[in-house]
């Protein structure tokens, strides 16, 4: 590890550890409100134990449905909120486990572990936290192709080194495992400048991803396509730190992205429907896929190949139907539509394919 990344790293540690004493101790509106939580997630979540939840420093809620008897793994778990919630869904088959390099966070979260466990009625610990760096998980044992689902809450942007993050994530994840992030991006690179300063790193501004940068990314790793979920910009409250980004502009989201070698780096027609069957028991009525694709309950919609791909070969598919193959071709699939009530607004940006 190069001297300057463990300056990088020892400023997040001092800022996480140190310096935040609770989440009222932020200087922007990163950490997501209650109402952002979906209501089955809110019941779980008032079962948590009150200093989990106080030292909780999350952008989003990455928690996604159809986790029972799945492996879970929260890159940056903190003091183990999200843990703790995966825990839940998973179920007493299912794993959930937890990194982070703060010890700090690591000793709330273990303090609870029993009792958290009691709460649930599991009577054997189903959750894990284990200390290690999100860019080396084979350091914390996380072995290749052992986890279902990767999740991570605001956490990504304060690595150093990104490239290492998601590659590491694409090494673990099962074929047809999904990677579900919430996190901060800005409208724009920032000046080399601000990625050293200890605030605007720890208030998860520095490190903010730009988007098209983060496209890139992930094409270069052979991921050619992710989702955006939801989006919402920051407000900034701090004069001093205002001061500092200028109009650079920063936007909480919840991406989700998928391991599957059948993906295209455009959305292509192949005359494919799909029909959601209701089985999911958070969502009778409807599931939303991403803010373009949202599928009522017994309703058919046309679906480019990608999105067919994820309804079919990863673990969404016992609850959907799809007609149709890549046998025939139509040309592009124009998902800028969307599929239900999701369509987003006239003035929105199109990037990352189906997002």
């Amino acid at each position: 590890m190069t001297e300057e990344r463990r300056a990088h790293m020892a400023m997040v540690k001092e800022y996480y550890g140190k310096v935040l004493a609770s989440k009222q101790d932020l200087k922007t509106s990163a950490c997501c409100t209650a109402a952002a939580v979906p209501p089955y997630l809110r019941e779980i979540a008032s079962a948590l134990h009150p200093e989990i939840v106080e030292r909780f420093y999350g952008c989003g809620s990455p928690i996604p449905q159809v986790l029972q008897g799945a492996v879970v793994l929260d890159l940056g778990c903190g003091t183990g909120r999200d843990v703790y919630l995966a825990a839940k869904l998973v179920g007493p088959n299912g794993r959930s486990l937890g990194v982070d390099m703060t010890e700090e966070q690591l000793a709330v979260a273990r303090r609870h572990l029993d009792w958290q466990m009691a709460q649930f009625g599991f009577p054997v610990p189903n959750a894990e936290f284990r200390h290690g760096f999100i860019e080396d998980l084979a350091s914390a044992g996380i072995e290749n192709e052992s986890v279902d689902v990767v999740i991570s809450n605001c956490v990504i942007n304060l690595s150093p080194d990104k490239a290492a993050v998601f590659s590491e994530i694409l090494r673990v994840l099962k074929p047809g495992g999904e990677l579900l992030f919430s996190d901060i991006f800005a409208d724009r690179r920032l000046p080399e400048a601000l990625r050293g300063d200890p605030v605007l790193l720890g208030e998860c501004l520095a490190g903010a991803l730009y988007e098209e940068d983060f496209r890139r990314l992930l094409a270069g790793l052979g991921c050619t396509e992710y989702r955006v979920v939801s989006s919402r910009e920051i407000e900034v409250t701090d004069p001093e730190i205002a001061g500092k980004i200028g109009l650079a502009r920063f936007y909480s989201k919840t991406i989700r992205a998928f391991k599957l070698a059948s993906l295209e780096d455009r959305c292509e027609d192949y005359g494919q429907a799909a029909r959601y069957l209701g089985t999911i028991p958070e969502c009778p009525h409807g599931f939303r896929l991403d803010r373009r694709h949202f599928f009522e309950s017994g309703r058919w919609a046309p679906v480019c190949g990608n999105t067919a791909a994820v309804l079919t070969e990863t673990r969404l598919a016992p609850h959907f139907e799809v007609r149709g193959d890549r046998s025939r071709h139509y040309g592009l699939f124009d998902c800028a539509a969307g599929v239900g009530p999701s369509a987003l607004p006239a003035d929105a940006v199109r990037q990352g394919g189906c997002c």
